[in-house]
């Protein structure tokens, strides 16, 4: 079951870097992407490094934290407009948008390589 959720994760995070290079800060989001990838396919493939999620965790949710408290960050999203849909379009036109996406795109990754990481 590890080993399908692992491809499931894999494939997903390729997607979403691919998703990546058109956005001004690729340089940024494209390896954060790829890394997980990396790490989940070769989780897939038996090889696991708990270290590297450790580390790669920490990262993320140090950044995730960030982008929590910046202007109009994610905290700004829930008490200054009200959690608005950040789904209507995929066009991020609110400055919060952004962030609180790439917020919970942080805590998707860091989610996926904990569960890497227990099961070692």
């Amino acid at each position: 079951m590890l080993i399908v959720l692992n491809i499931i994760f894999c494939i997903a995070f390729i997607g979403f870097a691919y998703l990546n290079f058109n956005d001004v800060d690729w340089y940024l989001w494209v390896p954060i992407y790829l890394s997980a990838a990396a790490c989940c396919g070769f989780a897939a493939a038996g090889t696991v490094y708990p270290t590297i999620y450790l580390l790669l965790i920490a990262f993320y949710l140090i950044y995730a934290v960030l982008l929590f408290f910046q202007k109009d960050g994610v905290r700004d999203w829930i008490s200054k407009y009200n959690k608005p849909s950040l789904v209507e379009s995929m066009q991020a036109e609110k400055p919060y948008i952004e962030k609180t996406r790439e917020f919970f795109g942080l805590l998707i990754i860091a989610g996926a390589l904990l569960i890497n990481f227990l099961a070692v």
